[in-house]
Formats: structure tokens, C-alpha cells, sequence
């Protein structure tokens, strides 16, 4: 089997910037799907006040960095890219219908798909090419473009950052490729 892209995991609170280790998709999706999450994910989208939501969430949530590994999460701290960037749609009107299309799409293979912490959206992990012309920010302003005029839905502008911290949560219906979960 090929070598899983890496990237690193982080523990909460959010405010904590360096890594404890780095790990795969395999190991995401055991913490998405697994009940290591569930109680805080639950809690969670009970929150409806906005600043209350978003303080438990960076203080009790752990993230990762999918573009890559990092000595401390800033784009200094970038030692190597994973070759994978992380996109966020916020504020979904329907998450299943989103989901499924995004899993159809013809033109970039999921890598992982999952429901965002709050329910309410979605995070999607696709490879990119940074070996070449494009840069990461290259990609994500290429993908912007596509995913607007394709799907009429903005992504998150914060995903440019290749240091981009993703929350991870309880989500039981995680798609994730099946090559990455071959032993």
C-alpha cells in the first residue's frame, strides 16, 4: 500500500499551537467515528449563543492541520505539505445534499468528508499539487472559483492558510476513501 499523506494533531484548547503528533487518515476517521468525541460534539450544538459556541469548541475540541506537518501551526512552521488542503463550507442549507454531490464530483476524488463540529457544515479533504505551478493559496483560489461556479456555495476564505486548524467531532457517517483504511 502507498503511503498515507500526514499531517498534524493537536491537542485542545485551539490555543495551543504545537503539535503532539502527526498521524493519517485512517487515525481521523477512528476519532470521528469512535465516541472519543461524541459527549463534546452533543454539547456542543446545544450551545445556540454564538461566542459561548465558538469558546467551547476551541477550548475542548482537538484539531488537526491537514496541509501538512508542522513544528509549531503558523506557515513558518510548515515542514512538509501533505499534498491535501482542507475545504469548509459554513452555514450549509442542506449538509446531505452538499455531501453527496461533493462525493460525485468529477473532476477531485474525496480524500475525507465529514460534518463540521456545529452540524450545520461541511469539511472536505482533496489532494492538490503544490510539487509543480500552483501554490497551496493557488489551489485554494483555483478550487474557489470551481466550487462556486459549479455547486453555487462559497468556501471558507480562512482555508487559504496552509495552517489551517480543523476541528475535529463525532461523525459516525464520516466518508473516508476506502484505500485509506486497507491494512
Amino acid at each position: 500500500m502507498k503511503k498515507q499523506p500526514q499531517f498534524s494533531y493537536y491537542d485542545a484548547p485551539v490555543k495551543n499551537v504545537i503539535p503532539r503528533k502527526t498521524i493519517t487518515f485512517a487515525d481521523v476517521y477512528r476519532a470521528l467515528s469512535g465516541n472519543f468525541l461524541k459527549e463534546h460534539t452533543q454539547q456542543l450544538r446545544l450551545i445556540a449563543d454564538k461566542t459561548k459556541n465558538r469558546e467551547f469548541k476551541a477550548t475542548y475540541f482537538p484539531y488537526v492541520t491537514f496541509s501538512g506537518t508542522f513544528s509549531k501551526r503558523n506557515e513558518k512552521g510548515l515542514i512538509q505539505h501533505s499534498g491535501l488542503i482542507a475545504l469548509d463550507f459554513d452555514h450549509v442549507e442542506n449538509v446531505q445534499a452538499l455531501k453527496n454531490k461533493l462525493l460525485l464530483d468529477n473532476h477531485f476524488y474525496t480524500e475525507l468528508l465529514f460534518i463540521s463540529p456545529n452540524g450545520n457544515g461541511i469539511k472536505w479533504i482533496i489532494k492538490i499539487d503544490t510539487s509543480r505551478k500552483y501554490s497551496h493559496a493557488d489551489w485554494f483560489q483555483i478550487l474557489s472559483n470551481y466550487i462556486k461556479s459549479t455547486y453555487e456555495i462559497e468556501v471558507d476564505k480562512a482555508c487559504k492558510d496552509v495552517s489551517r486548524a480543523t476541528f475535529l467531532c463525532y461523525d459516525p457517517d464520516a466518508y473516508i476513501n476506502p484505500k485509506y483504511l486497507v491494512i
